[in-house]
């Protein structure tokens, strides 16, 4: 009896010590899943390719803002991104995806992602860099943007004539520039014509303003270039110029204009030159107003940050194709040069 009772009491401990096994094996999984399913979800949606060994990762200043706010990915956040691989058609499906996913924050990295995320959604808080906010009708003011987007600003009101500053002391000589703008997402060309006279007239610059809607008024607009026989081509860089860039740029080469706009995406699509805000930068200084958002506070009352830091892009192979030599000057400022 007392052999039969100690056997039983060792099949009893030996099934306890079989369920508390089970208990701990089981419990770190179920906690790790549960802790995931309730760690901040922020989405990022890019116009560009996903990033590879030739193509750096267009995010990468965001990358480093998580890491300096000590956020780890899989840890205590999980990060869902999504990239257009430079065709705009796919940005509205994958901004539905990331609202059905149910984000916590999407940080929409450039013009048209922000167009489709605010499509999608009027309720997940969206950061963004874009280009003004105000006149874009996104934000009441820069202080006080309301609604459910805040973000970067990307320009101000110096910069066109900064640029126009730029392309003078390169290349003295030219005098007659057209400038190729969106009528829709500009709004007032007429303000925008009378800006860029002020900052063109003292730099004995003449100033026509071309527009285009889509890129069925391309040939147009370069026809009337020709006319006015511009030496240059100045594009202001909203939605619709970013998604043509490749045709403008190579429009632009034919007819020998020197073309200047403001994002590193636009000379790698052939301009030759591209001077605007550090857009590495600016995605770093994105997580912070992230990390707000995700601490409780409404992106309405988030104040829109201004560019601090700026790039400057020169492409080579668009120089040699236009049979142009850049000033050594020039190469010496350029953060890039595309070689």
């Amino acid at each position: 009896m007392l052999g039969r009772g100690r056997a039983g009491t060792h099949r009893a401990m030996a099934r306890l010590a079989a369920v508390l096994f089970l208990g701990m094996a089981i419990a770190p999984l179920s906690a790790a899943a549960q802790t995931r399913a309730t760690l901040p979800r922020i989405g990022i949606l890019s116009f560009d390719a996903a990033p590879s060994a030739t193509n750096p990762d267009p995010a990468h200043g965001f990358e480093r803002g998580l890491r300096e706010l000590g956020y780890v990915e899989g840890r205590n956040i999980v990060i869902e991104r999504r990239y257009a691989d430079g065709r705009p058609e796919r940005l509205a499906p994958l901004a539905a995806e990331l609202v059905q996913l149910k984000v916590d924050v999407i940080l929409a990295a450039g013009p048209g992602p922000l167009e489709a995320t605010r499509q999608a959604t009027e309720t997940i808080p969206i950061v963004t860099t874009s280009g003004d906010p105000v006149r874009e009708g996104w934000a009441k003011s820069l202080a006080r943007p309301g609604g459910n987007v805040t973000g970067l600003t990307v320009t101000f009101e110096e910069l066109p004539g900064k640029r126009l500053q730029l392309l003078k002391q390169a290349f003295p000589a030219v005098v007659r520039v057209a400038v190729l703008v969106d009528p829709v997402a500009v709004g007032d060309v007429r303000a925008l014509e009378q800006a860029m006279q002020a900052s063109a007239r003292p730099l004995g610059l003449q100033i026509q303003v071309l527009e285009m809607r889509d890129a069925s008024e391309l040939d147009a607009a370069f026809a009337l270039a020709r006319q006015h026989r511009a030496q240059a081509l100045y594009v202001s860089a909203t939605n619709t110029m970013v998604t043509h860039r490749t045709r403008i740029a190579a429009l632009a080469t034919r007819d020998k204009l020197l073309s200047i706009t403001s994002f590193p995406v636009m000379a790698r699509a052939g301009f030759l030159m591209t001077y605007g805000a550090d857009l590495e930068d600016l995605s770093r200084r994105a997580i912070t107003l992230m990390d707000k958002i995700l601490k409780g506070a409404r992106p309405g009352d988030l104040a829109i940050e201004q560019p601090t830091k700026f790039q400057l892009i020169v492409n080579l192979k668009t120089a040699k194709a236009l049979g142009l030599t850049i000033p050594q000057s020039l190469l010496l400022r350029a953060d890039e040069v595309i070689e």
